[in-house]
């Protein structure tokens, strides 16, 4: 799950790194009075929107006046930013973070996030603040420091000094460095948090060093024990196709392609999406109904994919091992006469029940073409479409 940049820097604030102040607003009503929180007259307007590349698409804006600051705001909401991230439809700004405005004398990067490989923490640490990381890593491997820290009640100061060596910190700097850092090794650990990133993170012209962008990921799997961070979700931000899976259950993610999928089992939902593209065509989703899905449970998954109007074709690819093939054939048949199914669907069942449930295709009246392996399936549904 992803919070707002606004919601990571309380949440930074609230264990100890030192970051600018600032205010969120969902509207323009009363801009004035609530500014009177911020001791300075330039600001950053900042769209708060859950993509990287809003300064490059027109969504941070420096402003020396309440004039001109009133003038951003007014434009910005409502304005659909287009990013490398948000795809060509772009986001539309629903709410807008006003921050005081730093001078900036030097910029760093700083992130940390589980490494599953080693079960630690990896902190990442660079001189090339403000920059994209993966361009960094691609074109100056040698800028980025990775170290790896145990998962303890609190990091060593050894550990630290590791992680900023390459800022060239003064004794006060490293004051706040040390509070940053205790502070995103706790909420990493605390909030069930899978990634934070500071890009950049700043030394000012008074030499002091603040967090001036944040990004946090948390753990879906460990929301539940999270009440607080849940309720920082931000519905607006997400595909209502994916919200509307998370309510049953289903591991869904939208593609842009013309092939609906549904699968059991997160590898061989990513072996089908693969052998759909070996054929020549392009998945239109990413979607794992689980080992134990009920009926309903395929009969939501069905709905689903079909709500999807770039759906040309449907694949089912099941392996039943916990799931029974008769009670997901079962699904698919409701499924499909509920929606008046009117594109091609090719069914592969393999395991436990298969024989039940290809019985239960075959004596549906509908026209299902059943495949007995991967590579017939995807070449059947390729041939459906064309």
């Amino acid at each position: 799950m992803n919070i707002h940049e606004h919601q990571a820097k309380e949440i930074l604030r609230e264990y100890g790194a030192p970051t600018s102040n600032g205010i969120v607003i969902f509207d323009i009503k009363n801009i004035q009075e609530n500014l009177k929180v911020l001791k300075t007259g330039n600001f950053v307007v900042k769209a708060q929107i859950h993509a990287g590349g809003r300064g490059k698409a027109g969504g941070v804006k420096l402003v020396k006046n309440f004039k001109d600051l009133e003038k951003e705001v007014k434009m910005m909401f409502g304005k659909t930013l287009v990013t490398h991230q948000t795809g060509r439809e772009g986001k539309e700004v629903k709410r807008i973070y006003i921050e005081e405005a730093s001078d900036i004398k030097s910029e760093y990067y700083l992130s940390c996030l589980v490494d599953r490989e080693s079960s630690k923490i990896a902190f990442i640490s660079s001189t090339e603040g403000g920059m994209d990381i993966e361009k960094v890593a691609r074109d100056n491997p040698d800028k980025i420091i990775t170290h790896k820290v145990e998962v303890a009640k609190k990091i060593e100061h050894s550990d630290i000094e590791k992680i900023i060596s390459p800022f060239n910190l003064n004794v006060e700097q490293k004051k706040d460095a040390y509070k940053t850092i205790e502070a995103l090794y706790k909420i990493l650990i605390k909030k069930d948090a899978s990634l934070i990133e500071i890009n950049p993170l700043i030394i000012t012209n008074n030499n002091r060093l603040i967090c001036l962008d944040a990004k946090m990921n948390f753990d879906d799997n460990a929301i539940f024990r999270q009440p607080e961070i849940l309720n920082l979700r931000d519905l607006n931000e997400e595909d209502p196709a994916e919200i509307e899976a998370s309510k049953h259950d289903l591991a869904y993610i939208k593609l842009n392609g013309s092939i609906g999928c549904m699968v059991n089992g997160a590898g061989l939902a990513m072996a089908t999406m693969d052998i759909i593209k070996l054929y020549g065509e392009e998945p239109a989703n990413f979607l794992d109904v689980g080992g134990g899905a009920s009926k309903e449970k395929v009969t939501s998954a069905f709905k689903l994919i079909l709500s999807d109007k770039n759906v040309k074709g449907i694949l089912i690819n099941i392996f039943g091992g916990i799931m029974r093939c008769d009670i997901l054939a079962q699904g698919l048949v409701d499924a499909a006469k509920e929606t008046k199914l009117k594109v091609p669907l090719v069914v592969r069942l393999a395991g436990t029940n298969f024989k039940e449930g290809k019985k239960i295709l075959e004596e549906s009246g509908l026209k299902i073409l059943s495949a007995g392996d991967l590579n017939d399936a995807a070449k059947k549904i390729v041939e459906a479409i064309k």
